[in-house]
């Protein structure tokens, strides 16, 4: 053979072999079947979706091998019973929100969301690049489970109401569906506090057993039809200035699964991360005409019960600090990157985004 031709054939015996080496690698590994428990129904195809995304993505780039089967909520367990399920190994996996679990350590809400806090950009740079998702993990090994960032709404809606919200009087005696340390905030200025279930809130609100609730934004919201029992429609959720969903990880299935099934779920969940904001981003805009059109009233919190909210949320996090070692921990870290954030976004996005909201500009196609 010449040797022209000899370096040709074996240029391309190597890179088959290449080629062949991971499928060869895949077929080494085990054939495995996860249960993944998620707190949303699978109406909201955006956040109950993001879970089969994952799943789906894992599923790929193991060649099928290995394979998350996603239940909704209540299919094997309630909505907000997804980080015991997890805990105590009756599933694998879950996809839930952290902040829904703050009454075992109120900590927990750093994963999701707290009130007056940070937008998505902000969140994802303090879990990625300023040592929160260490804290996170150390956190949740009292609970064995591994967190991962696995989406995030953006800023939401403050919700639907059945009566306008002008003071903070008209706040006293309202019951209101809402998760988190939020509620504990405006349990302070007089709101009764109701934590529901995504697919419960809706015949509360229709029977008159709550009269406001707040879900995530208008894409869902309007997919849930709380505009037809409930016409006003707050904004902004101050309480979610971006809200992040984990997928949470029993600690002992993690550990038992394959490397190669480790960094598949981790790329999937990181996709996922940014897929969600950029759905949510996307597809909000049509929905908010939409519930417009649909008779919705959409009106901004007065100043004063901002204030008053945000005045509360403050003293709140002193007391939380104050009886809870973990709390204080991240609080701490967490506050510092936090007004590190908003240092840099005053000086330029939050800059731009002025300008651009408020410049006049042609119609849509360049039409004037």
């Amino acid at each position: 053979m010449k040797r022209r031709e000899f370096l040709k054939n074996a240029g391309i015996g190597v890179a088959g072999g290449a080629l062949a080496a991971p499928a060869a690698a895949a077929q080494t590994q085990p054939q495995l079947r996860w249960r993944m428990a998620s707190s949303f129904p699978k109406s909201l195809d955006t956040l109950f979706g993001t879970a089969e995304q994952i799943a789906g993505r894992v599923s790929r780039l193991t060649e099928g091998r290995f394979e998350i089967r996603v239940f909704a909520a209540g299919e094997i367990v309630p909505p907000l019973q997804v980080m015991d399920a997890v805990q105590n190994g009756t599933v694998e996996c879950g996809q839930t929100a952290s902040y829904y679990y703050i009454g075992k350590n109120p900590a927990l809400a750093f994963d999701t969301a707290l009130p007056f806090g940070m937008n998505a950009r902000q969140q994802n740079a303090w879990m990625y690049h300023g040592g929160g998702l260490q804290l996170m993990r150390d956190l949740f090994k009292q609970y064995n489970i591994v967190n991962f960032p696995a989406g995030n709404t953006g800023t939401q809606m403050a919700g639907w109401y059945r009566r306008e919200i002008k003071s903070v009087a008209d706040l006293k005696g309202l019951k209101m569906r809402i998760a988190g340390l939020a509620g504990q905030i405006l349990e302070k200025l007089g709101v009764v506090p109701q934590q529901i279930g995504g697919p419960d809130i809706y015949p509360a609100l229709e029977r008159g057993t709550i009269d406001a609730a707040e879900w995530v934004g208008p894409y869902d919201d309007e997919k849930l039809g709380f505009h037809k029992v409930a016409k006003y429609y707050y904004y902004p959720g101050w309480w979610e200035g971006s809200a992040m969903l984990s997928i949470y990880v029993n600690a002992k299935s993690w550990t038992s699964l394959p490397k190669p099934y480790q960094e598949a779920l981790e790329v999937a969940c990181a996709e996922a991360n940014v897929n969600m904001t950029a759905r949510y981003d996307a597809h909000n805009t049509q929905a908010l005409r939409k519930l417009v059109s649909a008779g919705a009233q959409v009106r901004p919190f007065p100043r004063p019960v901002m204030e008053a909210c945000y005045n509360v949320a403050q003293e709140l996090y002193s007391q939380l600090s104050a009886k809870s070692a973990d709390f204080k921990k991240i609080y701490g870290a967490w506050s510092r990157f936090r007004e590190d954030q908003y240092f840099w976004f005053r000086v330029a996005e939050n800059t731009f985004d002025n300008f651009v909201y408020s410049a006049k500009r042609p119609a849509a196609g360049g039409r004037k």
